[in-house]
């Protein structure tokens, strides 16, 4: 019963998240995290007799633990949006129109536009409602399927935001588990890749049956009715303005800056580092494209972006750390650790078990970060307390927790109806094109990426397949054991 009621501000939490992305509630995160973190300090002086000052100690010191994370989340919120407003990702996307679109096509496309567009700024949101407007709008021209076109946008605006080393949930699950961003990149880069691949020969297979007729962007763009360009100049700014110079063209240069992030990022310098490189990079190029009109005009886009991090993702991402730092105080999840530990015969399953539960997080508390800073820091210590390995083994193992958190936070939010991502794909998608009336279901159906994503990385791990692709296999027994067994 105690061990129940210490869970229960999980459950609590957990059920405002449904309630209010099913619309019976109409609460935000912003909203909830507080009354879960006063429900668990609440329940943690009742059952651990834990008195009011060591509450607010544990709590602020995990906060602490977060703190360059922040710092690299500002950058990356700048960055994000200098490279909508500068011309970076016009770029990317009219290099890729340049090819001639058709609805056997337009799918297909707008994945791989997406997905490099959500490495190049690392926001799946900013991502999808950039894309949106263009590639509905395109599919109507050409007589596309609109459900399958936005399963497309969904699935590869979250590419980056699992892999981009800009990304939030990237930085922020890396942290957490202790290794480098970069070094995260690189693991699971190829099996990255994979998914994308065999996302995109499916939106292409489903797409045979279409018409074969080439659309233009500009004539898509030129048909997006005044109330969505007013409902995206609220939802998401710098979307029109990628919008604008998507139609009226940028110099293909403004690539450049994407190009020298991955370049510094694969060198393996520093990520404060790398989001320099592109801040700079996108200032100078866009002042020399002219899609920057001056220095101080740069500088509210990158304040722009401060304030973007600061009033929503770093506010909750404190709150939700003050509740894992009050939970971990009073050891609510570790009658879960040990039932884990005590029914995993093998690192591998153990492993499995990390991607289970951090899947299961991600449907209970209904939001991605909520997840990576809830459940991250459970299963770093399940692996932690439980295996013996090497320092160079372990590294690798926690560089897997951190895909966990990301990748079954981020593609698994496109599988669970009531989540919070797919609450604003629909917005956005109902707001940019109305000639449909998009459902949450709409967003899963045809979500090849998050599919193949969910599934493989589980598969993978358990059975051990993962050896079969680059960099991506964890160690296995007996180089790595469970300490019940050593």
């Amino acid at each position: 019963m105690i061990a129940f009621l210490k869970l229960s501000p999980v459950f609590l939490m957990a059920g405002l998240m449904i309630a209010s992305n099913l619309g019976t509630l109409g609460l935000d995160i912003l909203q909830i995290a507080p009354i879960a973190v006063v429900y668990a300090a609440i329940v943690a002086a009742l059952t651990e007799k834990v008195k009011f000052n060591d509450l607010v100690d544990s709590a602020v010191n995990n906060v602490k633990e977060m703190q360059l994370v922040f710092f690299i989340l500002m950058l990356a919120y700048a960055m994000a949006e200098s490279f909508m407003s500068t011309g970076v990702g016009a770029a990317i996307i009219n290099l890729a129109l340049g090819l001639g679109i058709s609805a056997k096509t337009v799918a297909v496309t707008s994945f791989i536009i997406a997905a490099i567009l959500s490495v190049a700024t690392g926001t799946s949101w900013g991502t999808f409602a950039a894309c949106a407007p263009i590639f509905l709008w395109l599919n109507h021209i050409v007589g596309g399927n609109p459900v399958i076109t936005v399963c497309a946008i969904a699935g590869g605006a979250c590419f980056g935001d699992n892999i981009g080393l800009i990304s939030d949930t990237t930085v922020v699950s890396s942290g957490i588990q202790g290794v480098q961003v970069v070094d995260r990149v690189r693991s699971q880069g190829p099996w990255s890749l994979c998914c994308l691949v065999l996302a995109a020969v499916c939106f292409l297979l489903v797409s045979m049956g279409l018409p074969g007729e080439v659309g233009n962007a500009a004539d898509a763009i030129n048909q997006i009715p005044k109330e969505v360009y007013d409902a995206l100049a609220i939802e998401r700014p710098s979307a029109v303005e990628l919008l604008s110079q998507v139609k009226n063209g940028v110099p293909m240069f403004m690539i450049i800056p994407l190009i020298l992030v991955l370049i510094t990022a694969i060198k393996g310098v520093p990520t404060l580092a790398c989001l320099g490189v592109g801040l700079i990079s996108s200032l100078v190029f866009g002042l020399f494209a002219g899609t920057v009109t001056s220095v101080h005009e740069f500088l509210n886009n990158m304040m722009t972006g401060f304030a973007d991090a600061g009033s929503w993702v770093i506010v909750m991402m404190m709150w939700v750390g003050a509740f894992g730092g009050i939970m971990s105080k009073m050891h609510a999840f570790k009658p879960l650790s040990d039932f884990i530990a005590k029914t995993s015969k093998s690192v591998k399953q153990l492993m499995f078990a990390n991607g289970l539960l951090s899947l299961i997080g991600n449907a209970a508390l209904a939001d991605e970060m909520a997840q990576i800073v809830t459940i991250g820091p459970i299963i770093k210590d399940l692996t932690d307390e439980n295996v013996e390995a090497s320092p160079e083994d372990m590294y690798k193992l926690k560089l897997r927790n951190a895909t966990f958190s990301d990748a079954l936070g981020v593609f698994g939010s496109q599988l669970i109806p009531w989540h919070v991502y797919i609450g604003f794909y629909v917005g956005i998608a109902n707001a940019v094109y109305p000639l449909y009336n998009f459902v949450s279901f709409d967003i899963i159906r045809y979500n090849f990426m998050a599919i193949i994503a969910v599934v493989s990385i589980l598969l993978l791990t358990l059975t051990g397949w993962d050896r079969f692709i680059p960099l991506f296999r964890l160690p296995s027994e007996p180089s790595v054991k469970l300490k019940k067994r050593a």
